[in-house]
Order: C-alpha cells, then structure tokens, then sequence
C-alpha cells in the first residue's frame, strides 16, 4: 500500500487541514491518508503538549467524518489516525516516527506530506539530510513561500494542492486577541 502521512500537532485542527485531507484522499495513487497527531513538536512550544489526547481525539472524530465523505464520493483513499508518537520516547523527531512505522509495517510505501513553510526550515530538522534522502516527500503549497524554488533546492515533489490562507498558529493568536476564528476550525 501507499500510505500518505501528514504530521501535526492540529491545535486546532482548521479547514487548511481539511483542504489538504480532501486533496489527498482524491488521489488515485494514494491507498490511504494517515494522520499523524503529535503530542509536541520540538521545534514549537510545549503548550501544546498539555491538550494531546484532546486533540488525538478530535482528530479522530473528524477523520471519521472526512473518511465517510470520501467514501460515499467513490474514493478508494481510506483515512485513519495515528497515536504512535504518544508512545515513542522524546524528544520527537519526524524521522524516528517514521523508521519506527517502516519497521513495523515494511511492505508498504510511505510518503510524508509537509507544507512550503516546513520545508522552509527543514534544515533545523533533527537529521534533516536523512530525511530527504530516505523518504519520499511531498509538499503542499503555503502562501508566502516560493513552492517551486523550495523543491527544487532539497529534490522533492511539490503537489497541486489547494493554497489555505490559515494556521493553527494564527488562529490561536486570533483568538487571543478577542476574534472570532470559528469559522475556520472543524
């Protein structure tokens, strides 16, 4: 199988989210969409980290109903969630997730699906060399950061996906500041 793994602390989980879920799941090459829910990111704050099985939850609730969608629209794509890094040791790096889920699942193919703004700092990615040379990566359009020079330079596939003008960082900091930001969480 080909398994498509999108990573992130989804805090919240937003319709940018949901653009790429839905763009991925209509692919003809892909067999499933894993999203890999992370407890903390390294590279961000540890806020994050005191909401994970809230946010494990929510992700698997949306998941369902994306998954259901795309079923009744004829997509083979199936969509699960994973937990694996609530039990990996930390600090957690992307590239220990992902040989910890070729060992455990070794005949299938895996794809790791980051936007424009991560590939932007790959390079303070824990062995951000290996990454790129043992994975295949794919990465999604974000505004403000040029897609195409960005492949170009570290050799990976960018996709046509839909370009989401929101993050979950933005809507945090929106809501902070009294705004409204509903409209954007799922």
């Amino acid at each position: 199988m080909r398994i498509a793994l999108y990573f992130g602390s989804f805090n919240p989980m937003h319709t940018g989210h949901l653009a790429i879920c839905r763009y991925i799941t209509g692919r003809e090459d892909i067999d499933e969409l894993r999203l890999v829910v992370s407890p903390a990111n390294p590279l961000k704050d540890r806020l994050n980290e005191k909401n994970g099985n809230q946010r494990l939850d929510h992700v698997k609730e949306v998941a369902a109903k994306i998954d259901c969608q795309v079923r009744q629209n004829g997509s083979r794509c199936k969509i699960n969630v994973s937990d694996i890094e609530f039990h990996l040791p930390k600090p957690l790096y992307t590239i220990n997730t992902l040989r910890t889920i070729c060992s455990r699942e070794p005949g299938d193919t895996f794809i790791l699906i980051i936007g424009a703004d991560n590939l932007s700092i790959i390079e303070k990615w824990h062995k951000w060399k290996e990454l790129l040379k043992d994975y295949e990566i794919w990465v999604y359009p974000r505004k403000g950061y040029d897609l195409m020079s960005l492949c170009n330079k570290y050799s990976v596939k960018p996709i046509d996906a839909p370009m989401i003008d929101i993050s979950s960082t933005q809507i945090r900091e929106e809501e902070m500041s009294g705004h409204d930001m509903s409209s954007y969480k799922v």
